[in-house]
């Protein structure tokens, strides 16, 4: 069993049942878009946010990102960590059709691939700290200099450049930024690039 010092964020009782199985720590389920219209699970996550820092851990569709950015505005004033799984596709084992972007929720995701996300977003696993890199202070500036940005094939290399971080396609170039120095030094980002470019 890992433990996670933050509270885990999910969106639905069944991703907060599947982490129960490997997690000794608190998991809370936002019950996906009712978050929006429900004032105590809006201050719970605000309170967890202040209090213990927390990690948003929801599924890699668009709804999930919606989701993600709704609990990021609510938690602004805590410590927030971005856990991401990557865009597996088929459908979890409960369910007889898989949802309508084809994509598995975090219910649906192997345990050792959610662990990683979680290690990787900066939150403490199992009472200590993830190993975390030096901030990489990227920035706009540096996207268009590598060419994920402004030219005719960015979108294309920021799509490969998230398949190769095991990481969400619908990910935007500003998130992608803000999770970078949580997953590689500049020179491993600039050698990354330049790898992605040849192949």
């Amino acid at each position: 069993m890992y433990s996670v010092k933050e509270v885990i964020i999910v969106e639905g009782v069944y991703d907060k049942i599947k982490l129960s199985g490997f997690i000794e720590s608190p998991v809370f389920a936002v019950g996906g878009f009712s978050v929006f219209n429900d004032n105590d699970k809006k201050q719970a996550v605000k309170a967890f946010a202040e209090k213990t820092g927390i990690v948003i851990l929801t599924d890699s569709d668009s709804a999930g990102f919606k989701i993600r950015s709704f609990i990021k505005q609510i938690a602004k004033n805590g410590v927030v960590f971005d856990a991401f799984v990557p865009e597996i596709y088929g459908k979890e084992r409960r369910k007889t059709v898989g949802g309508k972007e084809g994509i598995l929720g975090v219910e649906g995701i192997d345990e050792s691939v959610i662990i990683e996300a979680i290690k990787r977003s900066g939150a403490t696993v199992s009472g200590e700290k993830s190993e975390k890199k030096m901030p990489l202070p990227v920035t706009k500036a540096d996207f268009y200099a590598l060419g994920l940005s402004g030219g005719e094939n960015s979108a294309n290399l920021r799509k490969k450049l998230l398949s190769q971080l095991n990481l969400p396609a619908k990910m935007s170039a500003n998130m992608l930024i803000s999770v970078l120095d949580r997953l590689l030094t500049r020179d491993e980002l600039y050698a990354l690039v330049d790898k992605i470019k040849k192949m």
